[in-house]
């Protein structure tokens, strides 16, 4: 079987090879996420989330490669230690998208009810006032 990205990344869960990730796709893996949550408390060096997590410092090392890869993550040293926080910029990119999407949805379920009022031939506000 050839080596392409599809199969590196279905055979070796924890690496993406040959493609840009995403701060979504970062945060698809449960892992991240509940690294994410604790990073969110303060910042942390790669021993003290392996501590806090039930998988290896190795494994812990691989999802915070994928987490800055995808920009959620920065990394500094002090020592020999690799300290990781969050980046807030990244993140509220993501929370303004999550936003738009939240806004459009609720724009078309808006739509959606008053076309059902239209249909029905009862006005929207005579319906609200039924219930």
């Amino acid at each position: 079987m050839p080596l392409t990205g599809a199969s590196v990344s279905t055979n070796l869960r924890l690496v993406i090879a040959y493609e840009d990730i995403s701060g979504w796709s970062a945060l698809a893996d449960g892992r991240r996420r509940a690294i994410v949550a604790t990073l969110a408390e303060g910042p942390r060096s790669v021993g003290e989330l392996a501590a806090e997590m039930p998988v290896s410092r190795p494994a812990v090392s691989q999802h915070l490669k994928v987490l800055r890869e995808a920009g959620l993550v920065s990394e500094h040293q002090e020592g020999t230690r690799h300290i990781y926080q969050l980046n807030p910029i990244a993140l509220a990119a993501l929370r303004d998208q999550l936003d738009t999407y939240w806004r459009r949805a609720l724009t078309n379920y808006t739509e959606i009810l008053s076309n059902d009022a239209d249909e029905r031939g009862v006005p929207t506000k005579q319906r609200k006032e039924k219930s």
